[in-house]
């Protein structure tokens, strides 16, 4: 099992106060000869419109070596899970979940941006010390 990730419980903490429910903790997909863990599994109801969403979340720090490693780690790691998830899960959205402050450190100034203005990531940023839901981003194939 994966190890959980330095603001595991805050962002859970956040998520939950967003009105979601965690269903897998961590989500398991199983490859055929080998074992992925997204983080976080979780769902919730749309009373409005009826419907159910369900999304799976990679949570990451960016704390290591240097931001440009963790980026390639993180976006790495995300592309093979949207892909099992659209084999396994398809009706889930994959989101990277980062804090508030790496998001504008990393997404908004620094070479991340592109990956924002590609569309080639959906994201969910929150706050450390308030544990709350700053924004979610999506690809122009999702909505939440």
């Amino acid at each position: 099992m994966p190890a959980d990730d330095l603001y595991y419980t805050q962002f859970v903490n956040a998520l939950t106060k967003d009105g979601w429910s965690i269903t897998d903790d961590p989500l398991y997909l199983p490859m055929p000869t080998r074992k992925l863990y997204v983080d976080i599994g979780a769902e919730k109801l749309l009373f409005a419109e009826r419907q159910q969403k369900k999304i799976a979340v990679e949570i990451k720090s960016f704390i290591g070596v240097s931001d440009l490693v963790a980026l390639y780690q993180a976006v790495g790691q995300y592309t093979l899970y949207k892909l099992a998830l659209e084999k396994l899960q398809p009706d889930r959205v994959l989101y990277l979940a980062v804090t508030d402050l790496v998001f504008t450190k990393i997404f908004q100034l620094d070479i991340g941006s592109v990956l924002i203005e590609n569309n080639s990531l959906s994201m969910v940023t929150f706050n450390v010390d308030s544990e709350e839901i700053v924004e979610w981003l999506h690809t122009n194939q999702t909505e939440t």
